[in-house]
């Protein structure tokens, strides 16, 4: 699936970003580079520089001289831009994104990205079928071109891995009640030799707290017997020389 999936760079201005770019998708699974125009030669020393191991993905990117010829490959187009625009597009926001990937599964789809100081065109807009902007903050919307491109990276990657991330979480389970309870008898006991509930009018209090405290937690077996065995070393008397 993740084949079904390309990034198209137009008129990138540093080698750095691309390869940045490049090293990002890497990390995800991705390996469908489109450059459109860059402002620099490409592939320079900077570029694979900054991809860090992606070299693979710069050696096999597509370089055209128009944005129509990239985008020639996909069915569906989503171009990324930081502000609204006033373009007869429809502007989708990430949860939108995220429902096109669920629903068009069938198809390829190209993420556009414009650049560095400009951003997209609307000439370039013009040849996309959504633009989605990335939720920034209001004071300062801009992201790098790097960091814009791993953001939508992660987004895809998700919901491609879902059930696979879902299975590779460590299923421990969580200890009963009683257990717990145990282990707070015995810390109660432990604190009451030590005749740590001073003055014994607040003891009340101080047990509800240490309730609070402990039965929150949401501890396994073994990190209860930890636990007891901290409390346990902890009351030990040292035995002297």
């Amino acid at each position: 699936m993740k084949n079904k999936f390309g990034f198209i760079l137009v008129k990138t201005q540093l080698g750095e970003n691309i390869g940045a770019c490049a090293r990002s998708m890497k990390n995800f699974g991705f390996s469908k580079l489109h450059i459109v125009s860059p402002k620099i030669s490409f592939p320079n020393h900077k570029t694979k520089a900054t991809s860090v191991g992606a070299y693979d993905i710069i050696d096999k990117a597509k370089v055209f001289n128009s944005l129509e010829k990239a985008i020639e490959p996909f069915n569906l187009v989503i171009a990324l831009s930081a502000r609204q625009r006033d373009i007869n597009k429809k502007h989708i926001s990430i949860e939108n994104f995220q429902n096109i990937i669920k629903k068009k599964t069938n198809l390829n789809i190209g993420l556009m990205f414009g650049p560095e100081a400009s951003g997209l065109s609307n000439k370039d807009l013009s040849y996309s079928n959504y633009v989605l902007q990335i939720p920034t903050s209001s004071k300062f919307k801009s992201l790098n071109l790097s960091h814009s491109l791993t953001v939508i990276c992660y987004e895809i990657f998700k919901l491609i891995n879902a059930n696979k991330i879902k299975n590779n979480t460590l299923n421990l389970k969580i200890s009963s009640k009683a257990k717990i309870s145990a282990i707070v008898r015995h810390l109660v006991s432990l604190l009451e030799e030590k005749d740590f509930f001073k003055p014994k009018e607040k003891k009340h209090s101080m047990l509800l707290n240490i309730n609070n405290l402990v039965y929150k937690l949401q501890p396994n077996d073994k990190e209860l017997r930890i636990l007891a065995s901290i409390f346990s070393s902890l009351s030990k008397k040292k035995n002297k020389a």
